[in-house]
């Protein structure tokens, strides 16, 4: 069975830049928002519990009404609790289905920004956190979403805190736009198949 590497960090960190790096270097990664994005759409248990949850307008016309599960997400915590409680564990099925496809390669990754806090710690065998300093993060972020820095921050405080993630982390990458990652890669993936 494959080594299953957990790479998580915040907002802007470049946990997406991690991943294709991994990916050239042979390293199959399941992307979580995307394949999440995906399985919004066509499981139909999520669309069912969604709509019982938020009404039908949650996927008026046959598609999910993002603005509307956004708000209520991030209405309260509760919310979020109640959104995550439905999707996380058809996620966590979706990625066990992922690896087992995958079950010939000896390392495979999930890339998620809330993999400790979701529940996916459990999932995978280490932990890789991508570390960056909090002005790089919200620069990269401002830039790619196109969006405020205020709100960018407000993300950012509404994740995780670094430190704590480093904590739980089993290895840290440095990517703070000086640091070289592949030295950092190469070093990470001869200590994982170890």
């Amino acid at each position: 069975m494959a080594i299953r590497l957990g790479i998580t960090g915040g907002i802007g960190s470049g946990k997406s830049v991690v991943s294709r790096l991994l990916e050239v270097m042979g390293v199959p990664v399941y992307i979580s928002d995307t394949e999440t994005r995906q399985l919004m759409h066509t499981d139909e248990s999520i669309r069912q519990e969604l709509t019982a949850l938020l009404g039908a307008e949650v996927y008026a016309g046959g598609v999910l009404n993002r603005p509307l599960l956004a708000s209520y997400l991030f209405g309260s915590p509760q919310h979020a609790a109640e959104v995550n409680g439905i999707v996380h564990p058809r996620v966590k099925d979706d990625f066990r289905r992922w690896t087992s496809r995958h079950s010939s390669c000896p390392l495979v990754g999930i890339e998620s920004a809330i993999l400790i806090e979701a529940g996916f710690a459990n999932e995978v065998d280490k932990i890789i956190m991508v570390y960056a300093p909090r002005e790089v993060r919200i620069v990269r972020a401002v830039a790619r979403d196109h969006s405020s820095r205020e709100l960018i921050e407000k993300r950012i405080l509404s994740q995780m805190d670094d430190e704590e993630k480093r904590r739980q982390a089993d290895f840290v990458i440095i990517n703070d736009g000086e640091t070289p990652l592949i030295p950092q890669l190469r070093k990470l993936l001869l200590a994982s198949v170890r």
